[in-house]
């Protein structure tokens, strides 16, 4: 028995079709006397991140919990300054996204993500770049929940055994697999011509 082929695709955004330059973030810690990466990890806890990016509070009130939990006394200034570094696209990611539209797959953005991502998209120039944006703040649910994987097929309109799905997070390529998708982890370029292969483009 073969293997229905993928007819579209979704991407993962973080740590796939956005990367992050960690020295901007840095930065802002060492200048408000914090140690490297505590902002991060303060805003991952999981009792601030999940409410925020299960569209249940905005990215500012997120934020507000987050610097409420720093332990300095300009707080809010630190967080406003490492929330302006917005990350950049990664181009091997965008060129493999830009193949597959260019062979008329649809693509669609498949993230967890806060109510900033519609702006932080315009303004890293990849609005048109993408078919559809399935967002986890805007369908209430987010990755690795099978219900996120039913909602992003049908969004970008194709059966989940006709969808290929790209994350660089193993519980979220997972849990896609679990919903019926063809599912890769994400490490770099180097799997592009097997990623092609599944989604049956030409070499």
């Amino acid at each position: 028995m073969t293997r229905d082929r993928a007819r579209a695709l979704l991407i993962d955004f973080d740590g796939v079709l956005r990367r992050w330059d960690p020295a901007p973030m840095i930065a802002v810690e060492v200048k408000y006397g914090l140690k490297p990466a505590a902002l991060l990890e303060t805003a991952m806890a999981w009792d601030i991140y999940r409410p925020a990016m299960a569209g249940e509070i905005s990215d500012a009130e997120w934020m507000e919990l987050v610097a409420q939990r720093l332990p300095i006394d300009n707080a809010a200034e630190a967080v406003a300054e490492w929330q302006a570094y917005r990350g950049e696209p990664d181009p091997d990611a965008l060129a493999f996204v830009r193949s597959v539209r260019a062979a008329g797959r649809k693509v669609g953005l498949a993230t967890n993500a806060t109510d900033r991502l519609r702006g932080d998209l315009e303004a890293l120039g990849l609005t048109g770049e993408l078919d559809v944006i399935v967002s986890s703040w805007e369908i209430k649910v987010h990755k690795p929940a099978p219900e996120y994987f039913t909602r992003a097929c049908q969004i970008i309109g194709e059966q989940p055994k006709h969808v290929l799905f790209v994350d660089d997070d193993d519980r979220a390529v997972r849990g896609a697999r679990a919903a019926g998708l063809s599912a890769y982890r994400w490490s770099g370029p180097q799997h592009v011509a097997y990623l092609r292969k599944a989604l049956d483009l030409p070499e």
